[in-house]
C-alpha cells in the first residue's frame, strides 16, 4: 500500500489543498471526491487511513486531523519501503466539504501533455523538478491504447507484450479496473528503475513516457536514473513542498472525528 498511500496524500492536496476532502463520502451537501474520475475505483488506501485516525483519537480525541494523518502516513509509507524520511509539518485542520468539480479539473490526467502537467504543477507552487520527482499504480484502461494500438516509436515492444497479458484488449468493468505498477522490476521498493525504464521507453502511462520524450524534463530523468541519492532527496523536498498546499489552519476548518464524515 506504500504507494498507495502516497497517491492519496497527492490527490488530497491538488485539490482545494491538503485538507482530507478526499476522504468525505457522498452527503447531502456535496458529491465525494472518491466517484471524480481521477480517483474512483484507483485511489486506494481509505481503510487505512480510518483505522490510524480511529486509534489516534482513542489517544488523543479530537486534536489530529485527517489532513496531517494522511502526511504522516505518506511520509511513513516511503520509509517503510526503502524511500526518503522527511519532518512533516503539523497543524493542518479537515475540510467541512468535498470538491468533485475541482478534482476533475485539477488533477493530472494520463493522457496530458508535458506542456499541461508543468502547468497544472505550476498552478500548485511545484516546479517541473519536482513534477518529475513526484511522478514515480494505475488501471488497465488508462494504459490499454497505448500497449495495444501506438503507432509511434515511443514503447519498447516487448514492454507492450508483457502488460497486455494483465490487461486484455476488450473493455469490461472488470478488465478496466485491473492494477498495475507503473514499474515491474522492484514496484514494492522505492527506487530509480521507473527513470531507468522511461530512458528505455517502458513508461506505463502517456503521462508518463512524455517525462523522457525530447522535452524540457529529459535531462532530470536522466540525472535521476544515475544517482538514486539525487532522486530521493528531491523527492522528500517537493513532498514537503506538496504538503504546504493551501492547508487549513488556526480557525479555519475543523479537526474531524471520523475521517469518512463531519
Amino acid at each position: 500500500m506504500a504507494a498507495s498511500l502516497i497517491r492519496l496524500h497527492f490527490h488530497d492536496c491538488f485539490v482545494h489543498g491538503c485538507d482530507a476532502s478526499i476522504l468525505l463520502d457522498d452527503s447531502s451537501a456535496f458529491e465525494s471526491e472518491k466517484t471524480a474520475r481521477p480517483n474512483e475505483n484507483s485511489v486506494r488506501g481509505y481503510n487505512v487511513i480510518d483505522q490510524a485516525k480511529a486509534k489516534v483519537e482513542k489517544i488523543c480525541p479530537g486534536v489530529v486531523s485527517c489532513a496531517d494523518i494522511l502526511a504522516v502516513a505518506a511520509r511513513d509509507s516511503s520509509f517503510s519501503v526503502g524511500g526518503p524520511s522527511w519532518t512533516v509539518k503539523l497543524g493542518r485542520r479537515d475540510s467541512t466539504a468535498a470538491y468533485k468539480d475541482i478534482a476533475n479539473s485539477d488533477l493530472p490526467s494520463f493522457r496530458d501533455s508535458l506542456q499541461v502537467l508543468i502547468s497544472r504543477f505550476n498552478t500548485k507552487g511545484l516546479s517541473p523538478r519536482d513534477m518529475v520527482a513526484l511522478s514515480g499504480q494505475a488501471q488497465c484502461f488508462t494504459f490499454r491504447d497505448r500497449i495495444y494500438n501506438n503507432s509511434n516509436d515511443d514503447i519498447d515492444v516487448g514492454f507492450a507484450a508483457t502488460r497486455q497479458k494483465t490487461c486484455p484488449l476488450a473493455s469490461s468493468p472488470t478488465n478496466d479496473e485491473k492494477l498495475a505498477p507503473l514499474e515491474l522490476v522492484t514496484p514494492n521498493s522505492f527506487d530509480n528503475n521507473y527513470f531507468k525504464n522511461l530512458i528505455r521507453k517502458k513508461g506505463l502511462l502517456p503521462s508518463d513516457q512524455v517525462l523522457f520524450s525530447g522535452g524540457s524534463t529529459d535531462n532530470i530523468v536522466l540525472e535521476y536514473s544515475k544517482h538514486s541519492a539525487t532522486f530521493k532527496s528531491d523527492f522528500a523536498f517537493a513532498m514537503i513542498k506538496m504538503g504546504d498546499i493551501e492547508p487549513l489552519i488556526g480557525s479555519a476548518g475543523i479537526v474531524r472525528r471520523i475521517c469518512s464524515a463531519i
